[in-house]
């Protein structure tokens, strides 16, 4: 298999797992929070940059870059890795989330997904074959199969069907897979928030014998108790011997549950995406650096934190940047907001390592304010 994952420690105390996912272009620590690079770049990051944090693999997305530059283009420049200029591993999602996400400009079929561009309202079609010759076009190490993201909430019928039309496009991406050499096609689990439909789907993708797996779904509204229900019983479905991968997910106690609950890498747009609101995470919690209260405080982001930013630059300076709209203060909470997730990732993987876990979450929600 081109991507194959390697277990090794699971945690006294939790359960949870450290292990080694390898690529074709590098292998890299779990767990790991992926940064997204939506259009073939994480916002406001250098690849150099993304390096220096110990970004050992990043997301782009299969939806935004067929639209714009092309999937022909990028396939034309030697792939993603050499259009980008990076060369550790790559995720491509299948863009099944961003079309179900358009849901009054889209309709859906047993062949595909009828949808209208964001951009310009121009009719496109895409099905799991589509999507996979995208995503092979691409040559991210991992790529998605087509799914249907039902929203939330959604009734047990709807939902049901969903993910029956799920396993059956998984099927259908999984014989239009080429380059299984180079690339690694992930299933999806879906189910929405039903405990029986969950574990169907999970063992329905599990017969179909994929090399990792991913759980669709959540971080769509529900309450976090939910989310971290649904993992409870739907992980111990996956196989021990694969990557489990939480999709659309990035708040630091998201995180820790998460990984508790048996999961290997995430990925979500939030630590970029408040980062250019000014809003930053902390050992404390949240804060929001364009607040009044900062513009005489000459403290670091985070007096914990080793990062280039809080070593150099105080909440004083950046909440300027930020006031000012300078693309320069973007760029530190952007750098911050990483380091701190990718960071606390290497923490809770050592604290899985000396299986003290249990011990790590406790003093985690105890110092945040």
């Amino acid at each position: 298999m081109a991507v194959t994952y390697e277990l090794v420690k699971t945690c006294k105390q939790t359960g949870a797992r450290a292990g080694i996912i390898h690529t074709p272009n590098g292998s890299f620590e779990t767990p790991m929070f992926m940064p997204v690079g939506t259009l073939a770049t994480v916002k406001a990051m250098s690849p150099e940059e993304l390096k220096e944090i110990g970004a050992g693999i990043i997301l782009s997305n299969t939806y935004h870059l067929f639209l714009r530059p092309g999937h022909d283009i990028v396939k034309e420049a030697g792939g993603l890795h050499k259009f980008m200029n990076w060369d550790q591993a790559i995720l491509t999602d299948s863009g099944g989330f961003q079309v179900f996400s358009l849901s009054n400009l889209r309709k859906i079929k047993e062949e595909g997904v009828e949808f209208r561009s964001h951009l310009n309202g121009e009719k496109l079609f895409l099905s799991p074959e589509k999507a996979t010759e995208i995503q092979n076009a691409l040559g991210a190490d991992i790529i998605m199969a087509f799914d249907e993201c039902p929203p939330y909430p959604a009734d047990y019928e709807y939902v049901k069907d969903s993910l029956e039309r799920t396993t059956r496009w998984a099927k259908r991406c999984l014989d239009a897979h080429r380059n299984t050499d180079k690339q690694a096609l992930f299933g999806i689990v879906q189910g929405g928030m039903y405990k029986d439909l969950r574990i169907e789907s999970a063992k329905q993708l599990v017969d179909l014998d994929f090399p990792g797996y991913a759980i669709g779904g959540l971080s769509v509204g529900e309450e976090a108790d939910i989310m971290y229900e649904v993992l409870e019983y739907t992980t111990p479905e996956l196989p021990k011997d694969k990557a489990r991968y939480l999709m659309g997910v990035g708040a630091p106690e998201n995180l820790v549950e998460g990984v508790i609950r048996g999961i290997d890498m995430f990925d979500c747009v939030l630590p970029t995406r408040i980062a250019r609101n000014g809003t930053v995470f902390t050992s404390k919690g949240k804060l929001v650096i364009r607040n009044a209260q900062y513009a005489r405080d000459f403290q670091p982001i985070d007096s914990d934190c080793a990062c280039y930013v809080c070593r150099n630059y105080t909440r004083a300076y950046i909440r300027h940047l930020i006031k000012c709209n300078e693309i320069f203060g973007m760029r530190l909470t952007t750098y911050h907001n990483l380091y701190y997730l990718i960071n606390m990732m290497k923490q809770v993987r050592q604290a899985i390592l000396e299986d003290r876990l249990g011990d790590f979450q406790k003093h985690f929600y105890a110092i945040r304010q």
